[in-house]
């Protein structure tokens, strides 16, 4: 028997901000909130525990430094990677630099709180 990954925990200075861009980018719904500020998001209908793991954005007023060790990596479901590029770009991703040439088939953006990300190429088909 194997792990799953279940949750994603992204340390965040805003959770409601990043609920809400990662809400709408991935297609989710807020499934509760904590104590301490923290917001988990996952699928409608399924939630926890379901086929993809949710994301819980937990309050947090450490700087960051340096990269990212982990990162997510994303792609469109029900359009090209063009005209998903530019809807994330309307929600609050940014363009990043990550050392690129220039030459990838992937874009490299950057969530409303400077988290890196990429928009891969492949379409892939929705749950």
């Amino acid at each position: 028997m194997a792990c799953r990954i279940s949750e994603l925990v992204i340390d965040c200075a805003d959770p409601d901000r990043l609920a809400a861009f990662w809400s709408e980018v991935l297609g989710y719904v807020e499934l509760g909130r904590e104590d301490d500020g923290s917001i988990e998001i996952g699928p409608p209908d399924t939630g926890f525990g379901g086929p993809q793991p949710t994301l819980v954005l937990s309050p947090s007023s450490a700087p960051r430094t340096g990269k990212l060790r982990l990162h997510i990596d994303v792609n469109a479901t029900d359009r090209e990677q063009g005209a998903e590029l530019d809807r994330l770009l309307a929600l609050g991703a940014r363009p990043a630099d990550a050392g690129q040439t220039g030459t990838e088939s992937w874009h490299v953006l950057a969530d409303p709180e400077g988290n890196e990300f990429c928009l891969l190429h492949t379409r892939l088909k929705p749950l």
